[in-house]
């Protein structure tokens, strides 16, 4: 339960320390996985000192046992090795440190670690962290690439002096790390956060030499793999040579044989590109060249032909076909012409034949009264009445008169000159 403390009532630290170790001695005897930093083991004395460090994290716990525990294992577990442990959490009041007692002590083989990757390779697998689609692709001409790598190590020469062998105007940001040993996750981690962050990092190579598969074990960590998966540059995976496989070589955008292929497969060759190019322009050029061969001989067949080898051919056929059209069209038109001057003359004929006028002409008169309808029976005037005579030529005054001489009842009329019946 708490404390209830305060500036005027304050708690020894002897009390504290002594609530702690009482607090500590609660907790039951756990199995612990760690990696061996420090070993100490003291001549004559009988106790062993341990310094038991997380792989993934800056966490470190010290360790202690009895030598004869220790010198069950002292054959195979040296610094830098992994182990499991089985202790209990003490508290040394008067430093007021907390360490493991620990009673039995394994270390970890081979075996074992290659069977916990391919179990922890597994359940990446379905969480989809290796899957094809989530890779991304390398740009063609970096501006800056980010390289984290061990310092002055053979892994950062081969890729720097490749990389500049191939393009002498490449950039390297490079983060220097360790790539072995506890430090090497938490390193490697930071340097690939820090450099994902840069907007000006354009790719990142994680390049290490080669080395056993402990020295590899780093670059299988699951909190590194998945760092590398939260990247938004796409990131390059040089992990030793061709045969290891570490996870991060699964969970990269690509996965190099080697640093130095890293180089190759990050930096184009820029006497390979400048040969490209070549060839594309001479490719371009035969390219147009044939094409422009193809039009001209396109050209010069379209130009072979008659219609357009000698045009006024064609002009001249058509010039006689509207010659003969136009004189079939005179002689068309003269027959219509002298076909309707025909029947003109002959209807003229008729007309005249059948003409009062021609009656006139052959000495006849047509007798008209004033209002100059025609007299066409005697009765129809009377005695006296005033007619005009029309002739072939001209018209006269005329009289009636009836043939008796007298006022009326004769049966015929006679007409007189223009002074008779004054």
């Amino acid at each position: 339960m708490a404390l209830n403390t305060s500036p005027e009532a304050p708690v020894p630290v002897g009390e504290v320390s002594r609530l702690i170790g009482g607090w500590i001695d609660r907790l039951g005897a756990v199995w612990v996985e760690g990696q061996i930093t420090q070993l100490s083991r003291r001549p004559g004395a009988g106790v062993v000192f341990l310094t038991l460090r997380d792989p993934s994290q800056e966490i470190s716990l010290t360790v202690t046992c009895y030598r004869a525990v220790f010198d069950k294992v002292a054959d195979v577990v040296a610094e830098g090795a992994r182990v499991v442990v089985y202790g209990k959490p003490e508290w040394y009041a008067p430093r007021g440190q907390l360490s493991l007692r620990v009673s039995e002590i394994r270390p970890v083989g081979v075996g074992e670690l290659l069977a916990r990757l391919e179990a922890l390779k597994r359940s990446l697998s379905a969480e989809g962290l290796f899957a094809p689609e989530r890779k991304r692709p390398l740009p063609f001409l970096p501006g800056l690439v980010g390289l984290v790598t061990g310092r002055a190590s053979a892994a950062e020469r081969d890729v720097l002096e490749t990389a500049r062998q191939r393009w002498p105007a490449v950039r390297f940001a490079v983060r220097n790390v360790a790539v072995q040993g506890v430090h090497a996750v938490p390193q490697v981690i930071e340097a690939v956060r820090e450099l994902d962050a840069d907007p000006d990092v354009d790719v990142i190579i994680v390049a290490r030499g080669g080395g056993s598969v402990e020295d590899l074990l780093p670059f299988s960590d699951e909190q590194l793999v998945r760092t590398v998966a939260a990247c938004t540059t796409p990131v390059v995976s040089a992990i030793g040579h061709e045969p290891d496989t570490p996870l991060l070589d699964l969970v990269a955008d690509l996965r190099s044989r080697t640093p130095t292929h890293a180089a190759k497969d990050v930096v184009p060759d820029v006497v390979e590109e400048l040969e490209r190019v070549r060839q594309l322009r001479e490719r371009a050029r035969r390219s147009v060249e044939t094409m422009v061969e193809r039009q001209e001989r396109g050209l010069a067949e379209t130009m072979s032909r008659p219609v357009l080898a000698r045009p006024h051919t064609m002009v001249e056929e058509r010039e006689e076909q509207v010659e003969a059209l136009l004189e079939r069209s005179r002689r068309t038109f003269g027959h219509l012409l002298d076909r309707a001057g025909t029947e003109l003359e002959h209807t003229l004929a008729r007309v005249v034949a059948l003409s009062p006028a021609a009656t006139l002409k052959r000495g006849y008169a047509v007798l008209q009264r004033a209002d100059g309808s025609a007299v066409r029976a005697a009765d129809e005037v009377d005695d006296g009445e005033e007619l005009r005579a029309r002739l072939a030529e001209g018209e006269l005054p005329v009289v009636a008169r009836r043939a008796d001489g007298g006022g009326g009842g004769g049966d015929g009329v006679s007409v007189a000159g223009p002074r008779l019946g004054a």
